[in-house]
């Protein structure tokens, strides 16, 4: 599969990603094109690495650190990076449970798309997805905040100053996650995506 000048292979039957994705990494990609200077990248959750790669790809002074917990995602990267013709001067791929393994880094952007999907939810999801997406990037328990709550609780340390968290989430998951963030001191701004729902965010310190 194509996404933002990138071939994408998910043969290790990681996560699919999904235009809604493509969206707003594509509006992403357009902010950052004006940034001088060398720029240090967080994937995180990065499953088949479509974010990251977008960003190696698009951006010419990006760097790139992957990061997921999955060993498949960990070859699908490595698979992706090397399809995409990517110098591994760019990039670290990195097995971690959230920020286990990260603990003294710092990025100017971090890029995240977290399993989000409630359990309460999962008769909602379609039957494809349920056979073709590993339920480990899918679910994040009965509310889908789970994996969210564990990751911005510690988001704020791993950014340098001015830096900057994307995340995608669930659109009715929208003003919890506001309220977390603003536990955290995070200040927040919600976007929408092409099917005009809330999709997607930016959050950086106060």
């Amino acid at each position: 599969m194509k996404l933002l000048n990138c071939k994408i292979d998910v043969s290790k039957k990681v996560f699919e990603p999904r235009q809604e994705t493509e969206f707003w990494v594509g509006s992403t990609i357009k902010e950052l094109l004006f940034r001088e200077g060398r720029i240090n990248c967080l994937d995180i959750f990065s499953g088949s690495g479509c974010i990251g790669i977008a960003i190696l790809k698009n951006i010419r002074d990006a760097i790139v650190d992957f990061a997921d917990i999955s060993d498949d995602a960990l070859e699908q990267i490595e698979i992706n990076l090397k399809i995409n013709k990517i110098s591994p001067q760019r990039y670290e791929i990195i097995k971690s449970d959230i920020f286990d393994n990260l603990k003294r880094r710092k990025y100017d952007f971090i890029f995240a798309n977290p399993p989000y999907v409630a359990s309460d939810r999962a008769s909602e999801v379609q039957k494809e997805v349920l056979e073709r997406d590993p339920h480990l990037a899918l679910f994040a328990g009965r509310d889908g905040l789970d994996i969210i709550k564990g990751f911005l609780s510690e988001v704020k340390g791993h950014l340098k100053p001015g830096g900057k968290v994307f995340m995608e989430f669930d659109p009715k998951q929208k003003e919890r996650i506001k309220e977390i963030l603003n536990e955290y001191e995070l200040s927040v701004s919600f976007y929408k995506d092409q099917f005009h729902k809330y999709r997607w965010l930016t959050a950086s310190k106060d």
